[in-house]
């Protein structure tokens, strides 16, 4: 297929397509209903392992091209994730713009469910930043293309909890290329962000005798992790000043970039947000620079898709675990490669799904 090069092609003054030719997205679909106030883009990446499967967010973004750029970059890392985690899996994702305690009630939520059924099951939805098992219950009268659903209906319930023992064992994996040892005892972590993930993340890396720093905006969820957890609390102002050994980003993303790298001091990037890479080429190689190991991203935090992923075969929890054990594994061999290749680890991480895919479409395509 012939590459096209976006700044010399006139479709550069056309925002969306351009940025769907930068991406190679196949499809995007912007919705909209007046009566509800739903405003909706669903961004199918890649089809060519499966489905694209991959959750919704909601978020107040600033603006309609601000929210069009997180689900592009949100769904190619969906892409890449199932891949790199050997799931029969597309790459998709969906976004909401709108304040969800304002917005969300059954009819705004159903009404997204029809949209999402008028792809025929090119897209399969499922939770994500302020979305959570019971508006997948919702949506689902909709459409049947959901997961996220409760136990209760067959589903799997909060994937939390796998998402998180994947970002421990990939951070175990880490330390281990770090230091030697993958024991985490007596390691200054900083996790930023405390959602469903990141306090899961809390608790393991506590059971672990990890000395354990956390910010998060939600000071209930702050005090539960100094509580329960034994963590201390940092500022954003401070955080990347502190003498630490992992950081581990659980938020939303872009969180390594110029600013944060000029003050970091770890040895290891390793957490569960998406895209945290501002710019996936320049810092991606500046942490390589600076002799830091980042875990890429849509590696580490690959247990939430695993996780949904076993709910459409039907669910059982223990198939989730072992398969999302396996992510140690592969962080160790994507760091053993960029360190024999000396290349990033994004770009080994890259090529691995990137050779998957194209070897799977071979196959497809032959007679």
């Amino acid at each position: 297929m012939e590459v096209v090069d976006i700044k010399k092609s006139p479709l550069a003054e056309n925002p969306v397509i351009g940025q769907m030719l930068q991406y190679n997205h196949e499809q995007v679909v912007f919705c909209n209903d007046n009566e509800t106030g739903l405003k909706a883009i669903i961004a199918i990446h890649n089809t060519v392992l499966g489905p694209s499967l991959g959750g919704t967010r909601m978020w107040n973004y600033n603006n309609e091209m601000e929210a069009l750029n997180d689900v592009l970059r949100l769904s190619r890392g969906m892409t890449y994730k199932s891949a790199v985690a050997g799931l029969n899996l597309g790459g998709g994702k969906a976004v909401i713009i709108g304040d969800p305690k304002k917005l969300k009630n059954e009819v705004f939520l159903r009404r997204f469910g029809k949209f999402v059924n008028s792809l025929g099951g090119k897209y399969i939805t499922a939770e994500d930043v302020a979305m959570n098992s019971h508006d997948m219950e919702i949506i689902k009268m909709e459409t049947d293309f959901v997961s996220g659903l409760p136990v209760s209906m067959g589903g799997s319930g909060d994937p939390s909890p796998v998402t998180a023992y994947g970002v421990y064992v990939s951070m175990k994996a880490s330390a281990k290329e770090a230091y030697g040892s993958d024991s985490l005892s007596g390691k200054k972590v900083l996790v930023q962000g405390l959602g469903n993930v990141g306090m899961n993340l809390v608790q393991h890396l506590h059971s672990e005798g990890a000395v354990i720093t956390v910010y998060d905006i939600n000071e209930e969820r702050v005090k539960m992790a100094v509580d329960n957890f034994k963590a201390t609390v940092t500022t954003p102002e401070k955080m990347f000043d502190l003498d630490i050994d992992i950081y581990a980003p659980c938020a939303l993303g872009a969180t390594i970039n110029d600013e944060s790298l000029s003050k970091l001091k770890c040895k290891i990037i390793c957490g569960a947000a998406n895209n945290q890479l501002a710019d996936e080429k320049k810092h991606g190689e500046a942490v390589k620079a600076k002799g830091i190991i980042y875990a890429p991203d849509f590696v580490v935090n690959a247990g939430g898709i695993i996780n949904v992923f076993y709910e459409l075969e039907g669910y059982v929890r223990e198939r989730a675990m072992k398969h999302a054990e396996g992510i140690y594994n592969t962080t160790w061999n994507i760091l053993q490669i960029a360190k024999n290749e000396n290349i990033p680890t994004y770009v080994a991480a890259n090529r691995i799904a990137e050779k998957r895919i194209a070897d799977i479409g071979r196959i497809k395509m032959s007679l």
